[in-house]
């Protein structure tokens, strides 16, 4: 995946919204998609989809490819994701690091891995796989995390970026979970950062999460708090121009609210990043 283009910023693209997309989304340059809810044939997620991007480039971004399980790899599920992928053609396809059930059983949940060789060795054989069946590279998500192994070889970033050299995977970079995981564990956020490999990443996602002080909690259901426009402008003065959205799955506002959020995020950046490089939303 050489020469990614940045896509700007953009959005999570979201059933209360549609409407608003179709009618204009002033202010937003390209659409996240969650892969799953349009993952069958015609109905009206796919109407709306294929009229979005029409207009938009689209990401794909998956919650079930269950890529760090035990579990043999689920090829039917592959095989809709690969067809929604050919129906669409994203920019990318995303999916998180991490494993959602073992034992044909799902948890519907992102469940942390231990960082061991020996769990790399088995994410780069099943990377490889879905990379050859997909016929592109995928990107993987650091998910938030609420408890470690005692058997960890690694520190967290240090194992994404042997997982992208290995593979040849890229990352996508969830700011809010680096600062979530921060939180929960009581490390350095901007050390974190800091040590992730600047050639591996493709995207960061903003979002907000639920504080209960001893511990926080991804919920993608508040608005973004000032460490993470913090963190994310580290990230900003850091990696350069990367492709930038917010996520919001739940108490999810009018359009006009998460556009205005969107706009900070354009703010955020714009000292950092030339002016001449940065893409307006009228511009596709």
């Amino acid at each position: 995946m050489h020469n990614v283009p940045w896509l700007g910023f953009g959005l999570g693209l979201r059933p209360p919204h549609f409407q608003d997309v179709l009618e204009g989304a002033e202010g937003v340059d390209w659409f996240e998609i969650l892969s799953e809810n349009f993952m069958v044939a015609g109905g009206k997620p796919r109407y709306y989809l294929e009229r979005v991007r029409a207009d938009y480039p689209i990401v794909m971004h998956g919650v079930s490819m269950n890529i760090g399980s035990t579990d043999p790899l689920d090829m039917d599920y592959l095989a809709r994701l690969r067809e929604l992928m050919r129906s669409i053609e994203p920019v990318w396809l995303s999916d998180h690091l991490c494993w959602t059930g073992a034992g044909g059983q799902s948890s519907h949940d992102l469940l942390p891995l231990p960082l061991t060789d020996a769990v790399l060795n088995h994410l780069l054989d099943r990377i490889d796989r879905v990379q050859n069946y997909l016929g592109r590279p995928l990107v993987l998500e650091n998910a938030s995390t609420y408890l470690a192994f005692a058997g960890d070889e690694y520190l967290e970033q240090d194992f994404l970026n042997q997982l992208s050299r290995q593979s040849g995977c890229r990352l996508l970079l969830d700011i809010n979970n680096i600062y979530v995981s921060s939180r929960n564990h009581g490390f350095d956020a901007n050390a974190y950062l800091d040590e992730i490999d600047t050639q591996a990443v493709v995207q960061f996602h903003l979002a907000g999460h639920s504080d209960y002080g001893d511990y926080v909690i991804d919920t993608h259901d508040h608005p973004i708090v000032d460490p993470v426009w913090a963190l994310f402008e580290r990230a900003v003065r850091r990696f350069g121009p990367v492709s930038t959205m917010i996520e919001r799955d739940d108490h999810i506002p009018p359009f006009a609210e998460l556009v205005a959020e969107l706009d900070q995020a354009r703010r955020i950046a714009a000292p950092h990043w030339p002016s001449s490089e940065v893409p307006h939303a009228s511009a596709r």
